[in-house]
């Protein structure tokens, strides 16, 4: 989705997991890695996690920007990266992906979109295309392939890791 929209954009910044990164790196990094994006400066420093708000809402305010926060897991989190409504002007767009729906509704999210699980066959196919790198493949693999997708519970990012791990080997391995 990135991808397809981020040219209707001034600026825009894909922030990924934002839950593990953060803990690894802490928030001023990561509130340093947007401005990054959104400004292309390279030689930003922040004195805080608080200036990094500021600067950021400055920018929000300024810019045409779609911010996407993927695996956000704590209100803080939110609060330093997009801390309220009136951050953004009327064509900004930010997209949070979250496990905690509490969290976007404290956060008072406007819109919300509840993610359904794949189906069988998208299942299927999201873990061929990890494992093969391509549609086509060996029928022989077809019932090894439907037990890994079942196992996985149709969770994409199990599927693409477990389908990665697959790659160059025999149904047997």
């Amino acid at each position: 989705m990135y991808n397809l929209i981020a040219d209707d954009f001034d600026s825009s910044c894909f922030l990924q997991n934002v839950r593990e990164e953060s803990n690894k790196q802490g928030l001023k990094h990561l509130q340093i890695l947007i401005l990054f994006e959104i400004l292309g400066e390279k030689n930003i420093n922040l004195a805080s996690v608080q200036r990094g708000i500021s600067v950021i809402q400055q920018i929000l305010r300024m810019k045409k920007v779609l911010l996407i926060l993927d695996e956000v897991a704590k209100r803080k989190q939110l609060k330093a990266f997009a801390g309220r409504s009136d951050w953004f002007g009327p064509d900004n767009r930010v997209i949070i992906t979250t496990r905690d729906e509490q969290l976007l509704k404290s956060h008072e999210v406007e819109r919300t979109y509840e993610l359904k699980e794949l189906n069988t066959n998208d299942s299927l196919q999201l873990l061929i295309w990890n494992a093969f790198k391509r549609e086509n493949f060996d029928p022989s693999y077809e019932d090894v392939l439907e037990r890994v997708a079942t196992y996985a519970s149709s969770l994409p990012l199990a599927l693409e890791v477990i389908g990665s791990n697959l790659v160059g080997k025999s149904v047997e391995e």
